[in-house]
């Protein structure tokens, strides 16, 4: 799968995880990995105002949950993760195809 297509399904996607001014804690990361089981492809949104501050956030969550970085754009960013047995029922990637 390649990032053109990733993007275009991402596109209309709503954020599930936003990181607050408190930064990345054990339980957003909990909660990203279960999205990223559940969903594959999700958008989060970062509320810092710095650049540097959520370059590093996405890197950081983009490490601890093995995920891939698709695009980052403003305070909101794409991640990636691929699931072996993905639920087609939740799974972005394969509804994204189905539309």
């Amino acid at each position: 799968m390649d990032k053109k297509q990733l993007r275009a399904i991402g596109h209309n996607l709503k954020p599930v995880i936003i990181v607050g001014q408190k930064g990345i804690s054990e339980t957003l990361l909990a909660e990203t990995n279960r999205s990223l089981n559940d969903h594959e492809l999700i958008k989060v949104k970062l509320a810092s105002a710095d650049r540097d501050t959520r370059k590093q956030q996405i890197k950081a969550m983009c490490e601890a949950c093995n995920a891939e970085l698709v695009q980052s754009i403003g305070k909101v960013a794409l991640l990636y993760l691929k699931n072996p047995k993905p639920n087609p029922k939740t799974s972005n990637i394969i509804r994204g195809f189905a539309d």
